[in-house]
């Protein structure tokens, strides 16, 4: 066979259904996943199929294979192109390409086997060891049942208005950046979330090809029952750059649109999205919640459920602990309600990287801070991590972690392994 004709699965992310989460790049161990201002595309000199990025996925999207001639794989410039995926080429197409036949499907997979264990020798930079292969694709086993998809370009109803009933800033005002608590009602039309879960914003208008915008990823901020209790509506923490660091001004399409937004205005919303990173709902189940900024939105999610359980009565709610990072108080959003929670209720740490006047304090320094308890936590089959906000934490996180667990005489390996099949550990970083 010459080398024209040597077939390949390409792997391909559909443009259409990509929520431009970051989740495949983030979990990618080969760097193989990359994207621009539109797409997310796929290097196929890169890609060994190992298939990690396919699990966490929340739409899908990554879940997309073309038999293609090695020497024809789509680039990542075709990729970026796209605003749907090519059409399977057929065999008389593929002869058309390579000037042989197709060879029989048995072959084609003994050549893509060979392919990818090659690939896994040259491709890419690996993550730390620590990092890698770390967060849980399968939710607490005491996790509500998610319902994903009900709407978007694949579900039989393309998309659903919501209207703002509420749009407030949750930070003092900055020029470097500006965040928002913004709540969205879809009326009568059915759609239920869960905390942990995200959903798609479509905005208004198109991009400077003339083409519509794609859906942008947010984590809904509110709890099953509503950011109002028993009302169809959900919240969203949304935080706008406004200056780069060269102190350029900066308007992202997204965020800005949804930032800009009136009471009453009305937007196209798909989704929801996630079926992993989800809260337990046994009693006594502990919770430790680790984030920066916006990746807090979750974690207000989880907390103000079981704060709304608590006051019931009719739950007996385990430990709640919150790590929370941001470079002041003033770019911490939520900051004047987390101060108003119970002290007996919820165990809350702050670390701020640029407070002026103090040393730089990240969120992996008040968890070694506060090792003795984390150590019992990870001991204790009951308790549940969740660590969300910007990629560059994730790293320190886990190894903090690591080395609580290992100056408490536990084998992290062992201990990794447990959380992972258990759904203990949840990393959603962007």
């Amino acid at each position: 066979m010459s080398a024209e004709a040597v077939l390949i699965q390409q792997h391909l992310i559909d443009p259409e259904i990509c929520i431009r989460c970051n989740t495949c790049e983030a979990t990618c161990p080969v760097g193989a996943i990359t994207h621009d201002s539109r797409n997310y595309v796929v290097d196929a000199d890169k890609c060994n199929l190992c298939m990690a990025c396919v699990p966490p996925c929340p739409t899908g999207s990554i879940d997309n294979w073309r038999t293609m001639p090695r020497a024809r794989a789509y680039s990542l410039t075709e990729q970026l192109g796209w605003d749907e995926l090519p059409a399977n080429l057929s065999d008389d197409e593929i002869s058309a390409l390579t000037g042989e036949p197709v060879p029989a499907q048995a072959n084609q997979v003994e050549v893509q086997v060979q392919m990818a264990s090659a690939s896994v020798s040259s491709g890419g930079s690996a993550p730390s060891a620590a990092v890698a292969s770390i967060s849980a694709t399968l939710p607490p086993w005491s996790a509500a049942h998610a319902y994903t998809n009900l709407y978007g370009p694949k579900a039989a109803q393309k998309s659903i208005q919501a209207t703002v009933v509420g749009n407030v800033r949750v930070t003092e005002v900055g020029k470097e950046y500006d965040t928002h608590h913004i709540v969205l009602d879809f009326g009568t039309m059915p759609f239920p979330v869960l905390e942990g879960q995200s959903i798609g914003i479509i905005p208004e208008g198109t991009d400077a090809q003339g083409r519509p915008h794609h859906a942008r990823q947010y984590s809904i901020a509110s709890p099953r029952n509503g950011e109002r209790p028993g009302y169809n509506n959900v919240s969203l923490t949304i935080k706008r750059v406004l200056e780069d660091h060269q102190g350029q001004p900066v308007r992202g399409v997204a965020s800005n649109y949804m930032c800009d937004l009136s009471v009453g205005d009305t937007v196209d919303v798909i989704g929801p999205f996630g079926t992993s990173f989800l809260m337990p709902n046994h009693p006594k189940s502990h919770i430790v919640m680790i984030c920066t900024g916006t990746g807090s939105a979750p974690m207000r999610a989880m907390t103000e459920w079981r704060r709304r359980l608590r006051q019931s009565g009719k739950f007996e709610g385990g430990k709640l602990m919150l790590f929370f990072g941001a470079r002041t108080p003033q770019e911490l959003p939520y900051f004047g309600p987390l101060q108003n929670l119970p002290k007996d209720f919820i165990d809350i740490n702050f670390a701020f990287s640029r407070e002026a006047g103090k040393p730089k304090r990240y969120v992996q320094d008040a968890m070694r801070e506060r090792a003795a308890d984390l150590a019992v936590l990870l001991r204790d089959p009951n308790a549940y991590f969740f660590v969300c906000g910007l990629k560059s934490m994730e790293e320190g996180v886990v190894m903090a972690l690591r080395d609580i667990a290992s100056s408490d005489g536990q084998d992290w390996t062992s201990v990794a392994q447990t959380f992972q099949r258990e759904g203990r550990l949840h990393l959603e970083t962007y």
